[in-house]
């Protein structure tokens, strides 16, 4: 940040203060930079609201008012197997011939990765809707996180050129995910682990400071108008035993160990998928393996996971236990289906429902396990082996059971997942190389030179 305090304070008694440490920002520019790190939260909670509201009206018309138009049932096995199919035709095409291409790859970037330019964001938007209302088993955030960045950076640029990118880049990705979780914790808790990896000085607090301000902004700003994450209706759990803590390690170890499998598999998925070069062949026949998961599995095996976790709570006494193994097993094959044929969406969302899924199997399997308990462990394993971040994990399954009494159960258990998860690979696959050469020997969107690093091109030959 521009300005230091480098000078030893003084209290109101006269007597000298502990410095501040070198790095640290000065107050006045913590103040300065206020305005525009609220201003950041209050548009990137925007933007996803929007964005949420298009992907609805989208899942509407093709899971609603169509089929009830056409008199056919929106359930049925082939209405699925079309509509995901089709939404995999429509994000291939969108990827090969938009310009834009749909941005990066979600499958190679992490949560937090360098602005897009502008021109990409169109198709970026259109990729993400027809997924979300589609069906597809990803989350927004990667895709949110993404526009929102270079949205903020563009518009930071014109009216406060001197506030560094990178900053801009902190705050967008902040505010985004306070809007997501409804509450600055998330992103307090993501971005602890990365501000503690600068270079600069200065107390932890000072470098979380502006982050948390564009987090609060895009949380209240969500609580206000959208739909903020909220907690399940559960039993608390009351206070713990040693025999909670044997069980919440071993469903977090065991939920786990079984997500990684999929985690150890996406690489070679992802490879398959890609080595047909062009996207409108792998992203369709993504759809329809998709769409063939979907039949199986059914309605609650489809979409990001969020409202289809608490269906699953609600009508768990419906499922037998190899039901919901299954339920469990259809979900994780298409999280890894989803995000390595090409689809834009992330996948926290997908990995809440299958550790919830996880935790009902275990309580339908033993009833006498706590619900809360056996839930909020599943999902420990599962976000864990799947977002590769403690905190987040922590969170999200304290989150979800809306219950902090497993809170001190989930820390312990965390520790051995985590031995089990640190040496096992992150769920990311190599990028592609930035080349494309379209069917027919021309480039994509009539363009005739290789994408630029911060836009590539599938290839399409």
């Amino acid at each position: 940040m521009p300005d230091r305090d480098d000078d030893a304070s003084t209290t109101p008694s006269g007597t000298s203060a502990a410095p501040i440490p070198p790095g640290a920002p000065a107050l006045r520019t913590l103040l300065e930079l206020s305005l525009p790190a609220v201003l950041i939260g209050i548009v990137a909670a925007v933007v996803l609201w929007a964005l949420d509201q298009a992907s609805a009206a989208v899942e509407d018309v093709l899971w609603t008012d169509l089929p009830g138009a056409l008199g056919v049932d929106p359930d049925a096995r082939w209405w699925i197997f079309a509509m995901l199919t089709g939404a995999g035709l429509l994000v291939g095409l969108v990827v090969w011939l938009v310009p834009g291409h749909g941005g990066r790859d979600s499958a190679t970037t992490e949560l937090i990765a360098p602005p897009l330019p502008l021109r990409v964001l169109p198709s970026l938007v259109i990729v993400t809707v027809l997924g979300l209302a589609g069906g597809v088993s990803l989350g927004p955030e990667n895709p949110i996180i993404a526009i929102n960045t270079a949205l903020l950076v563009a518009v930071v640029a014109r009216l406060w050129p001197k506030v560094p990118t990178d900053l801009v880049v902190m705050l967008a990705a902040s505010a985004t995910i306070g809007a997501l979780f409804g509450t600055p914790v998330a992103a307090a808790l993501v971005f602890t682990g990365v501000v503690a990896g600068f270079r600069s000085g200065g107390p932890l607090f000072d470098r979380l400071f502006l982050p948390l301000v564009s987090a609060g902004a895009g949380a209240i700003t969500m609580d206000a108008i959208g739909r903020p994450f909220a907690a399940m209706d559960l039993p608390d759990l009351g206070i713990p035993d040693i025999g909670d803590v044997g069980i919440s390690l071993l469903i977090a170890t065991a939920a786990a160990g079984l997500a990684l499998l999929g985690v150890v598999a996406f690489p070679h998925v992802h490879r398959f998928f890609h080595s047909m070069r062009n996207p409108v062949l792998y992203v369709t026949l993504g759809g329809v393996v998709l769409g063939v998961l979907g039949a199986i599995g059914g309605p609650l095996t489809l979409f990001k996971g969020s409202e289809q976790s608490f269906e699953l709570v609600q009508q768990r006494a419906d499922f037998s236990t190899w039901n919901l193994v299954l339920i469990f097993a259809i979900k994780l094959v298409a999280l890894v289906v989803a995000a390595a044929a090409g689809f834009r969406g992330g996948r926290i969302f997908p990995a809440v429902f299958i550790g919830v899924a996880a935790g009902v199997t275990v309580n339908a399997a033993l009833p006498g396990i706590p619900l809360g308990l056996s839930i909020a462990s599943g999902v420990l394993g599962v976000v864990l082996a799947v977002g590769r971040d403690g905190w987040v994990a922590l969170f999200v399954a304290v989150a979800v059971v809306g219950d902090v009494g497993v809170l001190p159960l989930l820390c312990i258990a965390i520790l051995p997942v985590w031995l089990l998860v640190r040496s096992a690979p992150e769920m990311l696959a190599a990028p592609e190389p930035p080349t494309a050469v379209a069917a027919g020997g021309s480039t994509p969107a009539g363009e005739g030179r290789p994408a630029p690093t911060d836009e590539p091109r599938p290839d399409a030959s």
